[in-house]
């Protein structure tokens, strides 16, 4: 669906018989499969900070952070800041409940499909 190379796309995600979710959270979202495997330890380890996601992930913090501004911008996940004793602020953040993901990816989905349909239904009718 958005042509992103570590992102699959909706044929893809068809031709699998049982895709996982973090597959259909990447297709259906248009993120990348890292971008998924964030959200997914995120509801493992709800309160995160970018330090700590890069070390359960194994990843760079930039990457986590982009990842994290990715899932930000498609409400996947939260974002609440912290203040520390000796003074500053660190970002924790928070996978939305997977109740919430799941009926955000049924949303998605239905309109993609009634999008699809209308686009059948106006097959031919073009002037």
């Amino acid at each position: 669906m958005s042509g992103r190379p570590d992102t699959p796309e909706m044929a893809d995600l068809m031709e699998t018989e049982q895709p996982s979710f973090q597959e259909i959270l990447a297709c259906v979202f248009g993120i990348q499969n890292h971008e998924s495997r964030t959200y997914l330890a995120l509801l493992d380890a709800p309160d995160s900070t970018v330090a700590e996601l890069a070390d359960e992930l194994d990843r760079d913090r930039s990457n986590v952070n982009r990842s994290l501004t990715t899932l930000l911008s498609k409400n996947l996940v939260d974002r609440r800041r912290r203040l520390l004793d000796p003074g500053g602020y660190v970002y924790e953040y928070t996978a939305v409940d997977l109740p919430v993901a799941k009926e955000m990816l049924h949303t998605a989905l239905d309109e993609w499909v009634e999008n699809v349909h209308a686009a059948i239904g106006e097959f031919g009718h073009e002037d």
